[in-house]
């Protein structure tokens, strides 16, 4: 048997790897979209944004009879 397998049911497979400290696509992907949904219910503390103005009637409208 090669170096670096092993044998399961009369299969031979390839010996895990050791976990090195790598972020997967699937926690990439987590991340997004906690920071999507963080943006998207929290906010992200967007001061920009104003409040619509009621109109008010202007002194140079007739009145109503």
């Amino acid at each position: 048997m090669p170096e670096g397998y092993h044998v399961v049911r009369s299969h031979i497979r390839r010996n895990p790897r050791p976990s090195a400290k790598k972020t997967s696509g699937w926690v990439i992907a987590g991340a997004i979209a906690a920071v999507w949904l963080w943006g998207h219910f929290v906010g992200f503390a967007d001061a920009s944004t104003t409040s619509p103005t009621t109109p008010s009637p202007s002194a140079s409208a007739p009145a109503a009879p």
